[in-house]
This record gives C-alpha cells, sequence and structure tokens, in this order.
C-alpha cells in the first residue's frame, strides 16, 4: 500500500523500514517516501549487516521504542536489503496507535 508505512494484516500490522547499518546510534529517524510512493520508517543502528546482526539490532530498537516484546516483531521479506518488511504481532489498533504516536513525534524532531 502506497503513503502509510503500515497497515493492517491478521493478528497486528505490517510496518515497512528502512535500515541504516553501522549508522553511529540506535535510533529511528522519522517517516521517508520513496520514489515509488511507498512510505517508510527511517531507523539506524550501530550493528553491522553481517550475520543477521543489523536485523537483530532492528528488532531489538523497535521493540524498546514500541515497548512490546522482541518476540512480536519478525522480519516478514527483505532480511538482506535496507528496505524491509516487518510483521508486528498484537492488537492492530493498539500497535497502529503507537507508530502513529512515534511519526508525530519523529516529525516535530
Amino acid at each position: 500500500m502506497k503513503g502509510t508505512f503500515f497497515s493492517p494484516r491478521e493478528n497486528g500490522l505490517t510496518l515497512h523500514v528502512r535500515l541504516t547499518p553501522r549508522g553511529g546510534r540506535d535510533a529511528m529517524e522519522g517517516i521517508e517516501t520513496l520514489a515509488n510512493g511507498q512510505s517508510v520508517l527511517k531507523a539506524r543502528v550501530r550493528a553491522v549487516a553481517e550475520d543477521g546482526k543489523a536485523n537483530d539490532a532492528l528488532i531489538a530498537l523497535l521493540a524498546k521504542t514500541l515497548q512490546i516484546p522482541a518476540s512480536r516483531l519478525k522480519i516478514a521479506s527483505g532480511g538482506t536489503s535496507r528496505h524491509k518488511t516487518l510483521a508486528l504481532e498484537g492488537d492492530a489498533g493498539e500497535l497502529a496507535g503507537k507508530l502513529d504516536q512515534l511519526a508525530r513525534y519523529r516529525a516535530k524532531a
């Protein structure tokens, strides 16, 4: 779906992320719209993109930021790409509220 960085799915949400490994710090950096119109949540992690370390760091960062267990986050596609699709398990309304709040906060920063 173009124009939004997350969408509802059965038992949760699908989240689109653009990850920068070896980014010097672990942080969420707001929303970006790609050339194809797809919006993504920008994130950076200190971990290198080797042996899944950056993916693990992304999961940990998202879990901490959204205050949900890391076990409820999974990389659905893009495991070796900067552009990733994640599956978030849980109440879609609650998760959407947290992501909307994160996007609004990052837009002000």
